[in-house]
């Protein structure tokens, strides 16, 4: 119940709101575009999201890089990045990308250095599982240390629960209601809101 009542917190305007002026270490985040494609696989043709970014590391230091990728829509789902999307998808993408510096999710983390030499340039892939949504959002955790909590009280049991919310980028995409794959193209989904949000 605690699980399901923390995930309306955001959308009833509970949550915490990020620091104006960061605190904590903070990366340099540099978004690029939510596309879609239709990639062969071994039960034919399916459609696959993919979203590229970059990330530099100013902070003075050099720190570990674990980022998370979620991706929600307007009909309620919501889905992790690279659940779901077998290994021939990622390396089609890539492929696709022609961006000898481009990582997956996986070959991405780990150390980042400091310095604009030393950025980071990923990509980051989900199944389309619906074809009918009118929004589609991006949260991105993992570029920034800053972590804030509120109590919730279990009504079940009284007790109060902490829960932590992480410092997250938020990307807004309009859709345009039915995914007609084919007829996009290479067309990239127009970014209507990007800001940080704690989630």
């Amino acid at each position: 119940v605690v699980v399901a009542a923390a995930a309306l917190i955001p959308a009833m305007g509970l949550a915490p709101e990020p620091d104006p002026v960061p605190k904590r270490w903070q990366l340099n985040v540099t978004t690029g575009e939510l596309r879609v494609a239709y990639i062969d696989v071994a039960d034919g043709a399916a459609a696959y999201l993919y979203f590229t970014y970059s990330v530099a590391n100013h902070t003075g230091k050099d720190l570990e890089f674990v980022p998370s990728f979620d991706l929600a829509t307007d009909n309620g789902g919501v889905a992790a990045s690279g659940v779901g999307v077998p290994p021939s998808v990622t390396k089609a993408i890539l492929r696709s990308l022609e961006h000898p510096f481009m990582q997956d999710q996986v070959d991405i983390l780990g150390p980042i250095q400091q310095g604009p030499e030393n950025a980071k340039h990923g990509v980051v892939i989900w199944p389309v599982d619906d074809f009918d949504a009118d929004e589609i959002r991006i949260f991105g955790a993992g570029f920034s240390g800053e972590t804030d909590s509120i109590e919730l009280t279990d009504p079940r049991t009284g007790e109060l629960k902490r829960l932590i919310f992480r410092k997250t980028l938020m990307l807004r995409f309009a859709t345009p209601g039915e995914l007609r794959v084919a007829e996009m193209g290479d067309k990239p989904f127009v970014v209507v809101e990007k800001r940080w949000i704690m989630r």
